[in-house]
């Protein structure tokens, strides 16, 4: 079994009947916070890691990272939304899309043309959706609350 399977059905687990009432009482909402707080912590990781070379705190805060995309992506699909492989195939794919002169042997003239080509296959992408962008100003204030609240958990001034 490959490990993000076993990660996939550990948190199946916890959220199921004779689970963790913590973890099954879970939303996408009461989660924001923990996002936040293990991106900031990755961070962090990366911090001492150029300090230092020790990669023991990024490798642990990535995967506590991972595991807030798994709680994500398992309570979405007990939603019927969509599922962790949705995810994944979706990241892969956009990858894909967005190098071609890695993926498709697509040659660009210099770097500045590869940035305008994948601009213009990002703007393709998100045809129809430019909407989604309303919504980040208020994201970005809704994660500097978080942060804030975060920090004070933490006993950070």
């Amino acid at each position: 079994m490959a490990e993000i399977d076993r990660l996939k059905e550990i948190v199946e687990t916890l959220r199921s009947e004779h689970g963790c009432p913590w973890d099954r009482a879970q939303t996408h909402e009461s989660l924001k916070a923990s996002v936040i707080e293990e991106a900031a912590e990755v961070v962090c990781g990366i911090n001492i890691l150029d300090e230092t070379r020790d990669s023991e705190n990024l490798k642990e805060e990535l995967g506590d990272l991972l595991l807030q995309i798994m709680f994500h992506a398992v309570m979405a699909e007990e939603e019927g939304l969509f599922t962790f492989d949705d995810v994944v195939r979706g990241i892969s794919d956009k990858m894909v899309r967005r190098h071609p002169h890695v993926f498709s042997g697509v040659t660009y003239a210099n770097e500045e043309e590869m940035h305008e080509a994948w601009a213009k296959i990002k703007k393709e992408e998100k045809a129809g959706k430019e909407w989604h962008g309303d919504y980040l100003p208020g994201a970005f204030d809704e994660a500097l609350k978080l942060i804030k609240r975060a920090k004070e958990r933490k006993g950070i001034k």
